[in-house]
């Protein structure tokens, strides 16, 4: 599996957020409720100050590693941290390195994605990992990195 280790700046993200874990069983249904309120309910257009257009999906506060429970926060990179929406937090993305994975095709290729970085050893300092989807093309393909960090 292909990836680049990039460099990031510290980075705030601002959107809803639930605590779960890979081992829960409504795991899923806890992460696909996020998205679809946040897209459902306008709560994404609502988010003021946003960087872009692109949404994230911030996976920090890890208990464990991998095998314990984290945080999932679904929204957007901000400028400010000024104005937190109601039902919603502020999280950052700490400056460091990062490895970047690009995927192109349907949502299904997220979770693939996910199962083939669980299998590579990258040295993780479990600190924030983050989708980003950065476009959706005309043929239903998207454009998503996911971003892991590393030491």
């Amino acid at each position: 599996m292909d990836y680049e280790i990039v460099t990031l700046k510290e980075k705030k993200v601002m959107g809803l957020n639930a605590r779960t874990s890979n081992m829960d069983p409504a795991m899923g249904e806890t992460i696909g409720g996020l998205w679809k309120r946040l897209f459902e309910e306008g709560l994404f257009e609502a988010i003021p100050d946003k960087t872009g257009e692109s949404s994230i999906g911030l996976y920090s506060d890890y208990e464990e590693g991998a095998a314990g429970k984290y945080d999932i926060t679904v929204g957007c990179e901000v400028n400010s941290s000024d104005n937190v929406l109601k039902d919603m937090v502020l999280k950052v993305i700490p400056e460091g390195r990062y490895a970047k994975f690009v995927i192109v095709g349907d949502m299904s290729a997220v979770g693939k994605t996910w199962g083939d970085i669980w299998s590579i050893d990258l040295n993780r300092t479990f600190t924030g990992d983050f989708e980003e989807y950065v476009s959706a093309r005309e043929n239903g393909e998207y454009e998503i990195h996911i971003y892991i960090a590393v030491k």
